[in-house]
């Protein structure tokens, strides 16, 4: 059962020293008649409604690890949970696993993704591409309609692009670290064009 929050726990604790019952106060409360018994117990014997110390297993890390395994994977955006497991020890030098990395990772905002592919924007592309949004904001559908929208797309013949994932939070999907850069006429490809006109 999910544990009460703190706000739930002093509203029954409330209705508790207002003289109702604990079936009256679990009815309200929607929760079993145990819990609020428990509450009830947990405050004469403790003073407090807040929830015990519980005994587990503790974290296979400390703080100060799991800091430098953040720090290790802002500096290389495309290091491996594995490899990164393989270089970072946990306490008393123990080693840790590609699944305790991905969820120290996880935990801090940080996921897996595929990286952008292209040419690093500088802070003038930025700018400039934020000033052509500004000035054709306000166009409407005829104006549109003697833009072409184009695209392309690059096939690999003679190699494969390989598999590579970056570690990046929302949001940094164009940060320079996140973005592979490419050649952009390396190896035998076969370029595919289409191309839309607004109707």
């Amino acid at each position: 059962m999910p544990r009460s929050s703190e706000v739930d726990s002093h509203r029954a604790l409330g209705m508790l020293q207002a003289g109702l019952p604990i079936s009256e106060v679990s009815f309200r409360m929607n929760v079993n008649r145990t819990t609020i018994f428990r509450l009830r117990q947990c405050l004469y014997e403790t003073d407090t409604a807040s929830d015990r110390r519980r005994c587990g297993r503790p974290k296979c890390t400390t703080q100060k690890q799991d800091r430098n395994l953040f720090r290790n994977h802002m500096n290389n955006r495309c290091l491996s949970a594995s490899a990164s497991s393989r270089q970072t020890s946990g306490r008393n030098d123990q080693r840790i696993s590609a699944n305790t990395v991905r969820r120290r990772l996880s935990t801090s905002g940080r996921g897996a993704r595929r990286p952008y592919i292209g040419p690093t924007l500088t802070q003038r592309h930025r700018h400039q591409r934020t000033l052509w949004a500004q000035k054709h904001a306000a166009w409407d559908r005829i104006q549109w309609r003697s833009v072409v929208f184009s695209d392309e797309s690059r096939l690999c013949i003679d190699h494969a692009d390989g598999r590579v994932r970056v570690w990046r939070r929302s949001g940094e999907r164009y940060q320079a670290d996140c973005v592979r850069e490419h050649g952009r006429w390396d190896g035998v490809s076969l370029m595919v064009l289409g191309w839309y006109l607004l109707q």
